[in-house]
């Protein structure tokens, strides 16, 4: 008879917490594919200015959860909803 293992059970670790954000554009009528990715944000597509648009919006989100030392992770998403309103230009 053999013996039982005797290396005690690791409980499986809960995987992190994973958020990114996408933003689409689609009113792109020049041919050129647009696509900018970050850490946790892909842009894709759009004119010149609705991906421009994109972009600062999301350079002013990320600056804004960070001055609020807050993760997209785990910000409340009303709390996101309301940083990415006020982080898109007029």
């Amino acid at each position: 008879m053999s013996s039982p293992d005797q290396t005690p059970s690791r409980q499986p670790q809960k995987p992190k917490p994973q958020a990114g954000l996408l933003g689409v554009g689609l009113d792109n009528d020049d041919g050129h594919k647009r696509i900018t990715t970050g850490e946790k944000f892909a842009l894709v597509g759009g004119s010149q200015e609705t991906h421009d648009r994109m972009t600062e919006t999301v350079v002013k989100t990320f600056e804004e959860l960070k001055r609020r030392d807050k993760q997209l992770e785990t910000v409340d998403k009303k709390e996101l909803a309301e940083i990415v309103h006020k982080s898109t230009p007029e």
